[in-house]
């Protein structure tokens, strides 16, 4: 079986059993996409204007370290107008910054990343616990690329996006999010939004789990938690990575996967105009699950 066919059969199979999280039927012909704009990557934030190789090694090594958000809380935001920004914008921000003052690591770099470089890099403590995943996480991308490039690994998928999520979650352990696979599906779509790379099978991904759709969707009425794990939420107390997380990531995969449908679209588009969405007003005044994970 592929591994899009795994994640939806297995949230499916989560989401039919689940206790704590249901799927509301009824409402999801309510979620449209009324007024949303195309996905794209904010090229402010992202470092996009480099050649095609290294906007492809900035994208991977983004995307290496595009999880955290139960340390975000915990970060130091970068401010914009006096407001900060999202413990993503914050990393991607800073990584780009970076590719545009001195380039792309190379691989033998990456191989021997450290906590502290890193913390510099992106502007936190150098004793901050997530600055020492990254590290990890970016040197098995080292390890992973040997002598490749990003563009090498481009090539290697033969224009498909689920066999180069299939390359990234075989040969990194920080990538094997088994059952999901959100960020070894990410790097393929951040991919096609920069123009890199003939992927001609991108309608097979899935979307990719984190908390922030889940999040919308609640709000939606999509999703509806039980008392008790509403509470929990609501509370702003972390989410330990166990069947209730599950179930919430489950739910928002196996409701997507219906809702996109139904509008015509991928679950890859549905899933930026969600994720996007989630950067409103009235979303980001309600606390949205946390769990301290590498997944996500």
């Amino acid at each position: 079986m592929r591994l899009t066919d795994q994640v939806r059969s297995g949230c499916a199979a989560i989401a039919a059993r689940a206790t704590s999280v249901t799927v509301d039927e009824a409402a999801l012909d309510a979620v449209t996409l009324t007024d949303a704009d195309a996905p794209q990557l904010d090229a402010e934030r992202h470092y996009l204007e480099g050649s095609e190789a290294d906007v492809a090694t900035y994208l991977l090594t983004l995307d290496t370290i595009n999880f955290g958000s139960g340390w975000f809380p915990t970060l130091k935001k970068r401010r914009v107008g006096g407001e900060s920004i999202s413990g993503y914008f914050t990393v991607a921000w800073s990584l780009a910054d970076r590719f545009r003052a001195h380039g792309p690591w190379t691989n033998a770099q990456l191989r021997t990343m450290t906590a502290d470089e890193l913390a510099d890099v992106i502007g936190q403590p150098r004793d901050h616990e997530l600055m020492g995943l990254f590290a990890q996480a970016l040197r098995q991308l080292g390890a992973f690329l040997g002598e490749r490039g990003a563009m090498d690994l481009v090539a290697e998928a033969g224009g498909s996006a689920e066999r180069m999520a299939e390359l990234l979650a075989g040969g990194m352990t920080l990538y094997a999010d088994r059952g999901f696979y959100k960020r070894a599906q990410l790097v393929p779509s951040d991919l096609a939004l920069a123009g890199i790379g003939r992927w001609n099978d991108l309608d097979r991904l899935t979307i990719f789990a984190d908390n922030l759709v889940p999040h919308v969707l609640r709000l939606d009425g999509v999703l509806r938690y039980d008392p008790r794990l509403a509470a929990h939420i609501d509370a702003e107390r972390q989410l330990r990575s166990g069947p209730q997380e599950h179930e919430i990531r489950a739910g928002a995969v196996h409701a997507c996967a219906t809702i996109a449908r139904r509008l015509g679209v991928s679950e890859q588009e549905l899933d930026h105009v969600l994720w996007t969405r989630g950067g409103g007003p009235s979303y980001k005044a309600v606390p949205r699950h946390r769990c301290r994970t590498v997944w996500y």
